[in-house]
This record gives C-alpha cells, sequence and structure tokens, in this order.
C-alpha cells in the first residue's frame, strides 16, 4: 500500500513570536529584485527584509541580508550591478528575515550591528550552527560613521522600538536612510518585546530620530516601499497617538482587549494597514509595560 503524507506549516508572526527571530527557509526559486534608488544605492526586495545595496569607491556595502539561505542570491544580484566586491554588511537589527543571510557571506566582509542586537544574534541557532560565522565583528552604541568623504555612511541608534537594537543607517552624500523594521511600513509595528522591544519608547524613539538625523530626504524601510522623511515624523506620532489612547483607556478601567477591540486610527492616518491580531497583541505588551 502506499501512503502519501503531506505536512503543512502554518508560521504565524505576531509581537510575542519567536518565528520572526528565526524564520524557516523558504522554499521555490529566490527571486530578488531591484529597485534602483540613485546611480550607486539599490533596494533589494524578496525573501525578507529590504536590503539596501551601495556601490562605493572601492566596495560594496550591504544592508540587511534576509531569510535563510538568501545570502547568495543577494550576492548574485550585486555581481550583476557591479563587479566591485562587497566588504560591509550592516544589520538593522536582529530578526531572522534581516540576519539569516549573513552566514552565506564571505569571512572577509565586515559586519557591523548595534551593540544590543550582536547579544540577541548570540542567542540564535543559526549563529550557533555556523559556528559564529555571520556574527558582528564591530558593533557600536550611540552614532558610529564608516567611510569618509562620498562614501561616508553614519550608524545612529535612537533607543527602544521594534527591537532594543534598532539602527538607523543612513547615506548622506545621497540623502537617503534605512531604517530596517522600527519603521517596516505604514502599520502597527511588531513589537519584539523578547528583544528589547517597547510600545511605550517606540513613538519617541522614531520622533528622536526624525530630530536628529539631518538633511535625508527618502527612507527605506524594512518591509514596504521607499517613503519620504515625513513620513518618518508621521509614523512617530501614530505611535504615540497608540500610546496615549491605551493609556487613557486603562485610566478608564478597560482592559487591553476592551481597548483593543474598541481602538481606531484617527482619520488622518488613512491607509495605514491595522491588522486585529498585532493591535490585540500591541495592546497588551503596551498595558504590561505602564503595568496594567
Amino acid at each position: 500500500m502506499k501512503r502519501t503524507i503531506a505536512l503543512a506549516t502554518l508560521v504565524t508572526c505576531c509581537g510575542l513570536s519567536l518565528a520572526a527571530m528565526q524564520p524557516p527557509a523558504q522554499q521555490g526559486p529566490k527571486i530578488v529584485e531591484v529597485e534602483k534608488i540613485k546611480d550607486n544605492l539599490f533596494m533589494l526586495k524578496g525573501g525578507g527584509g529590504n536590503t539596501a545595496v551601495y556601490v562605493g569607491a572601492d566596495g560594496v556595502t550591504v544592508v540587511d541580508a534576509k531569510n535563510p539561505g538568501w545570502g547568495q542570491p543577494i550576492l548574485d544580484k550585486i555581481k550583476e550591478l557591479t563587479p566591485k566586491p562587497v566588504t560591509l554588511l550592516i544589520n538593522t537589527h536582529t530578526h531572522g528575515d534581516h540576519v539569516s543571510g549573513n552566514v552565506e557571506f564571505p569571512a572577509t566582509v565586515d559586519i557591523v550591528v548595534q551593540q544590543n542586537t550582536k547579544a540577541n544574534m548570540e542567542k540564535m541557532d543559526i549563529f550557533k550552527q555556523s559556528n559564529g560565522r555571520g556574527m558582528p565583528k564591530k558593533t557600536f552604541t550611540d552614532t558610529m560613521t564608516l567611510g569618509r568623504g562620498k562614501d561616508r555612511i553614519d550608524l545612529y541608534y535612537f533607543g527602544r522600538g521594534h527591537t532594543n537594537g534598532d539602527a538607523w543607517i543612513v547615506f548622506p552624500d545621497l540623502r537617503v536612510a534605512h531604517a530596517g523594521d522600527i519603521f517596516s511600513g505604514k502599520n502597527l509595528p511588531l513589537l519584539d518585546m523578547n528583544n528589547g522591544g517597547s510600545g511605550v519608547e517606540i513613538g519617541d524613539s522614531l520622533a528622536k530620530a526624525h530630530a536628529g538625523i539631518k538633511n535625508v530626504d527618502a527612507v527605506i524601510t524594512g518591509h514596504s516601499t521607499v517613503m519620504t522623511w515625513n513620513d518618518v515624523a508621521e509614523y512617530a506620532q501614530f505611535n504615540k497617538d497608540f500610546l496615549r489612547d491605551a493609556r487613557a483607556a486603562a485610566a478608564g478601567g478597560k482592559s487591553a482587549d476592551q481597548f483593543a477591540a474598541a481602538w481606531k486610527a484617527d482619520e488622518k492616518y488613512k491607509g495605514y494597514n491595522v491588522q486585529e491580531a498585532r493591535l490585540k497583541t500591541n495592546a497588551q505588551a503596551v498595558y504590561k509595560e505602564i503595568g496594567k
């Protein structure tokens, strides 16, 4: 008798899920789509978070390396864009859809992250299994400058939000920044409390970034389209408004679930993606943070 066993796995990511930290390798062909932002700056889409590729005078800088198995497709696509070698890889934060491809990059590539992100990455199975290959060689606390002149890259950390190590990568000569998942798109953020995320602090962290980073016009989001720098300010206020409303509901005696069931985004945030499950999870996370 022939028996066929079909196995279907459904992975659901939420604010408290470990799935976001170590997603499964995706099946099928790995198609990397290229969006040209500037003559020497590209956004690679597919396979996880948005990857930035900056072609400098002497080498290529990559920001974020996507899901497991996507490191080599990134490197292959870069070879189509330039013959220059990849010399630097920067990760915006610890999640598997942004760092897992690290293990496929050459050992000669310098890897840089915010110091809290390094501590979070040390807990990830993919780096334990690779004997540390793909782990960062350099870290920074609040700011770091790499390169100089037209090839200068500035790194910033403004506080907790999506995680406790969300880095902002800025290409000053191009007036472009990469925000990673502290600004993944116009939606309710994923608050990874297991890696230091904060629904109380994310609005302030975003506002500090908007005020502290100068002369930027465009921002590469973690998973959406390229947006304007003013969109960062709007997103900061969106998160502040959510916190304000949660505090008011808690003070009025409503539970987190009651608040989530009743909450609606202000009309000025029309078009924002507010998923019911994420709304409930974020409400519970904020209530826990404020001691309710």
